[in-house]
């Protein structure tokens, strides 16, 4: 009698397979790109264009103390619409138990500059140590000319 002699090992197949890996990747992707516009902090805003802004990377942090003003000079504290007048009454009652009197203004490209001013000089008034105004980065293009000097020079 023989003895039948099985040949599995030529059975296993050692190629890997990504399609597991690649489908994981995907939902991931989608999963981020769902996720992170929901990440701004605050009110959207198109803040002014700068080239050289300070980072400022207290801003986003879930405790900072951000003040938003719109194009039309609404004016938001967090995500609250308020008032300007009732804006260094709110910032005095957030700030009252805080080591750091920090806050940060965004203000709109295009806000009139007058309601900047009043923004600033409440949030001031309510004994902020620092103000921060935040900025975007300006776009540099490769080929711009170069800038005209001023009258007289």
């Amino acid at each position: 009698m023989a003895i039948a002699k099985r040949n599995e090992g030529a059975k296993v197949n050692s190629d890997i397979n990504v399609t597991p890996m690649v489908d994981v990747m995907l939902v991931l992707l989608i999963i981020f790109m769902v996720i992170t516009p929901m990440l701004q902090k605050g009110i959207s805003v198109d803040m002014p264009k700068v080239n050289n802004p300070t980072p400022m990377a207290d801003a986003d942090k879930e405790d900072a103390l951000l003040v938003s003003i719109m194009r039309d000079g609404t004016v938001y504290f967090g995500t609250d619409k308020i008032n300007v007048d009732s804006l260094t009454g709110k910032v005095k009652d957030r700030l009252a138990n805080r080591t750091d009197k920090r806050v940060y203004v965004k203000a709109d490209a295009r806000a009139h500059f007058g309601n900047v001013v009043q923004v600033v000089d409440g949030v001031r008034a309510a004994g902020v140590d620092d103000l921060g105004l935040l900025t975007d980065q300006r776009k540099s293009t490769p080929n711009a000319p170069p800038a005209a000097p001023a009258p007289g020079q």
